[in-house]
């Protein structure tokens, strides 16, 4: 880690040629929005920036394996610069699902991507949801095309944790089913990354893994896909909820919104 090659970067949304863009250290995390802040490491971490897209992204975690992104961010430090992904958040997801969609048929079929412990997918099933989990750090011998076909899946607070953004649109398109939905968090950077600006956002933060980050343009991008059927829509709901399909299942129709669905 901290040794970037500067050369030839390609932007792996748009597939456009991009440059790095500024460098922070490896302990930066996401509690210094609440004051807290960790000493440093002394390793670099370089960010580029895609100028056509706007997204922004640390290209040497995508050199990591599997074991190594988990002995250098998701070690048994990661609860300090993120206390509440263990119990707090997944409960408090569970309750925002189950509001979401309090009649949700039993016949919806709903996955838990990039789940962690799998905590939000045993609450669900608590009330009655065909809920299961699968997250590709922990479950690595698990294949994907043999997972099957989703109505629902929910991706919360997954994609900025991504090296790989294109896998991760091709899990999402394997798993889903043809008129099922994706909903998903992460927080767009529009308004909060600026060119010819230090890379000050507090979202940028490796120590918490948050390594991928996105514009609303670079999601329109990637729903769009590099094949005329593997097009989906996309709509933001706000600056931090997001959603892909091809066509709103008639059990999510009340939450669609139109006006911001891609065409």
């Amino acid at each position: 880690m901290g040794n970037m090659e500067t050369e030839n970067l390609i932007c792996p949304v748009c597939f456009g040629e991009c440059s790095l863009f500024d460098v922070v250290d490896f302990n930066k995390s996401c509690q210094e929005i609440n004051g807290k802040y960790f000493h440093l490491s002394g390793v670099p971490i370089y960010y580029a920036r895609c100028a056509a897209c706007g997204f922004c992204f640390a290209p040497e975690f995508s050199t990591l394996s599997p074991e190594e992104f988990r002995a250098w961010i998701y070690n048994d430090e990661y609860i300090l610069v993120d206390p509440g992904y263990v119990e707090a958040r997944p409960r408090e997801n569970a309750a925002g699902l189950l509001s979401l969609f309090p009649h949700l048929p039993p016949s919806v079929k709903h996955l838990d991507y990039g789940s962690g412990n799998g905590l939000l997918a045993n609450l669900l099933r608590e009330s009655n949801w065909n809920s299961v989990s699968y997250d590709p750090l922990l479950d690595k011998d698990v294949s994907v095309e043999r997972l099957g076909k989703y109505d629902l899946i929910t991706a919360i607070e997954v994609f900025e944790h991504v090296p790989d953004v294109q896998k991760l649109m091709s899990d999402l398109r394997l798993l889903l089913s043809p008129d099922g939905l994706v909903l998903f968090s992460t927080l767009l950077s529009d308004g909060n990354i600026h060119a010819n600006q230090r890379l000050a956002w507090w979202y940028a933060s490796p120590r918490n893994g948050h390594i991928s980050l996105f514009s609303k343009k670079s999601l329109e991008i990637l729903a769009k896909g590099q094949t005329p059927n593997a097009r989906w829509n996309f709509t933001s709901f706000s600056e931090d909820a997001h959603a892909f399909y091809t066509s709103v299942p008639s059990w999510a129709k009340y939450i669609k919104r139109p006006d911001a669905a891609v065409t």
